[in-house]
């Protein structure tokens, strides 16, 4: 029993670090002062899922809704009772539902497809200026050290590209999977919250876990960490990712879907820079530590859709799947 107290304090200090390393928002101040590029792709964001999408609904909700209602009534303008001739009432219900589902059909839904694929562009460019901002850009392959002395041997040079080439296919090998490991584990996050009772809590927990591998995932991807060691970092470190993931997606408790949605689009690019500039490795190494090296544990986060994945990849030729199996293997 002792030992489950000192486990269960563990993973709450290092839920609460990351939940603070998340709320270091000045980050997100300084990376702009120090990129102008970063400042306005910050700002198209906001103005695309803030003003726009937002906008939107909340014009839908306060002028549209209101001003059907008023021009096509369920009760009859004079005493305000239900109109008592059945079929105009049920005509109003049927135009007004109608010209709803128009506006849904012409607009917020080729909205939210178009803010979906234009925000993802720039989550990909704003984690770029933000990685740049901070000074952590890796050497580029014409900033590598002897380069001119590769250059100037035949062999050498076919080797090095015949390793880039090698590189380059493990490295779309790992982008693939990984994109099918994060749809399935989405798929599975979309079924705990269909569970009755504990479904909302674990999926807030899923989605929270979730979304800060996703922030995450920008900067390992510049930083090259290969895919093996960034799902076992976190795993070992679920609770600290926990709680780095829980402000991002706390809309979910207290607005609809839609409006969720344009939150949470609001604040992923600003959690995207703090984790850019988190040193998550350097907290938990201190947290550790005052444990004298005693961790939580990994927790298979993804041994579902690790799983699932492996199977899907097992319709394709072997081939195909060589690099993905060598690169797990190490």
């Amino acid at each position: 029993m002792e030992g489950l107290r000192t486990k269960l304090k563990q993973a709450s200090l290092l839920w609460l670090d990351g939940l603070l390393d998340a709320c270091c928002l000045h980050r997100v101040v300084i990376y702009c002062l120090r990129s102008r590029q970063l400042a306005i792709r910050t700002g198209q964001c906001f103005l695309l899922n803030g003003l726009i999408f937002l906008g939107s609904i909340f014009l839908l909700n306060s002028v549209i809704i209101s001003t059907l209602q008023w021009i096509l009534p369920d009760q009859c303008p004079h005493n305000g009772e239900p109109c008592l001739i059945d079929g105009i009432s049920k005509l109003y219900s049927f135009l007004r539902l109608g010209l709803l589902q128009l506006f849904y059909v012409l607009w917020f839904y080729p909205m939210y497809v178009f803010s979906f694929i234009l925000s993802t562009m720039w989550y990909n460019d704003i984690a770029k200026f933000g990685f740049l901002a901070i000074g952590k850009q890796e050497p580029t392959p014409t900033e590598m050290p002897g380069q001119q002395e590769l250059s100037s041997s035949l062999n050498a040079t076919q080797m090095d590209k015949r390793i880039d080439l090698g590189g380059a296919v493990i490295g779309i090998a790992e982008q693939v999977y990984s994109v099918i490991l994060l749809n399935i584990f989405f798929l599975e996050v979309y079924v705990t919250g269909l569970i009755p009772y504990m479904g909302k809590p674990l999926n807030f927990l899923l989605i929270s876990w979730m979304y800060a591998y996703y922030c995450f995932e920008y900067k390992w991807n510049f930083s090259g960490l290969s895919l093996d060691k960034r799902l076992d970092f976190f795993e070992s470190n679920w609770a600290f990712f926990a709680g780095f993931g829980s402000p991002c997606v706390l809309p979910l408790l207290f607005f609809t879907p839609l409006v969720s949605y344009g939150f949470m689009a609001i604040l992923f690019p600003l959690f995207v820079l703090t984790a850019a500039g988190s040193d998550a490795d350097e907290l938990i190494i201190s947290q550790r530590r005052k444990w004298k090296g005693a961790g939580l544990g990994r927790l298979p986060i993804f041994c579902a859709a690790d799983y699932l994945s492996m199977r899907v990849l097992s319709f394709f030729p072997m081939k195909s799947r060589d690099p993905i199996q060598v690169d797990k293997a190490l």
